[in-house]
C-alpha cells in the first residue's frame, strides 16, 4: 500500500486519487501569475490546519513578511500564528541568498531538519534556485542531491518552476525528469479575464487522472473543479490558445 500526503486543496486530491506519494518531490510549473506560490502556501498551511503536519517554506523570491501577507490575502488567516508557534518554518530570500552559496543554505536547512519533525516542504522557486549554479551539470547534481536529502528526511516536497510557454508540451526542462511528479498550472486569456486549469501529467508509483481540469483562485485559495476541460479532447497538433 502506497502512503499518500493529502494536499487539502479542494478538488486536487480527487484527481490525484488521494494525494501525493509520501517522501516524493513534485514539480509545480506554470506561467507567472498561474498560482504556483499560492498552491505552495496552501499545501504548507493545510498540512498544519487539517492534518497536524509541520512544514518548511523556502522562498528564493519573497521575504517572510510578504509571504504572510500573501497567505492572509487568500484567507490563510492563521499563517502568522503557525509561524510563531513553530508549526511552519520560513526561510526567505534574505536568509537563503545571504551567502550567495547553496552549500551554506543547505547546511542551514540540514540543521533545521535535525532538530524538528517536519512532513512537508515547499521550494519557491526552482527558477531562482538554479541561479546558484553556473552550468546545467551543477544544477542537476545539486538538485538530485537535494531531493535525495528531502526523501531521506521523510519530507513530501513541492517545487515551483517558471514555465516559459502557455502549454507545457513545448517547454520540457531537465527538472521535469528528475522529480517524481509533474503538475502544470495553465492560464489562457479571455475577453473577461483569465481561464485557469490544472494538469497532473505524471506521478510515479500511482495512477492519476491526466485530464485537464478547470480551477479558480478565490478566498481560501485554489479550487479545482471536476468537469474535465475541452483541452483534453484536443488532438495533439492543436494549440490550446
Amino acid at each position: 500500500m502506497i502512503e499518500l500526503t493529502e494536499t487539502g486543496i479542494d478538488g486536487l486530491d480527487d484527481i490525484l486519487n488521494g494525494g501525493i506519494v509520501n517522501n516524493s518531490t513534485t514539480l509545480v510549473s506554470g506561467n507567472p501569475g498561474a498560482g504556483k506560490s499560492i498552491l505552495g502556501l496552501q499545501y504548507i498551511y493545510n498540512g498544519v490546519e487539517k492534518f497536524g503536519e509541520k512544514g518548511i517554506f523556502l522562498s528564493f523570491e519573497e521575504n517572510a513578511k510578504d509571504l504572510q501577507e500573501a497567505a492572509e490575502s487568500i484567507g490563510l488567516d492563521n499563517w502568522g500564528q503557525h509561524v510563531e508557534d513553530g508549526n511552519i518554518t520560513v526561510y526567505d530570500k534574505q536568509v537563503l541568498l545571504r551567502e550567495n552559496d547553496f552549500s551554506s543554505s543547505l547546511e542551514l536547512l540540514l540543521s533545521e531538519l535535525d532538530n524538528d519533525n517536519y512532513e512537508r516542504l515547499v521550494l519557491d522557486s526552482l527558477t531562482m534556485f538554479k541561479l546558484f549554479f553556473e552550468t546545467e551539470r551543477e544544477q542537476r547534481t545539486y538538485l538530485l542531491k537535494f531531493t535525495d536529502i528531502l526523501a531521506e528526511n521523510d519530507l513530501t516536497t513541492l517545487m515551483t518552476n517558471e514555465q516559459g510557454t502557455v502549454f507545457p508540451e513545448t517547454d520540457i526542462s531537465l527538472e521535469n525528469f528528475l522529480t517524481d511528479g509533474n503538475i502544470y498550472l495553465l492560464q489562457t486569456p479571455t475577453d473577461s479575464g483569465v481561464n485557469r486549469y490544472v494538469w497532473v501529467a505524471k506521478m510515479r508509483k500511482k495512477n492519476i487522472n491526466t485530464d485537464i481540469f478547470p480551477m479558480e483562485i478565490s478566498e481560501g485559495g485554489i479550487t479545482v473543479h471536476q468537469n474535465a476541460s475541452a483541452f483534453s479532447m484536443m488532438s495533439e497538433d492543436e494549440s490550446p490558445i
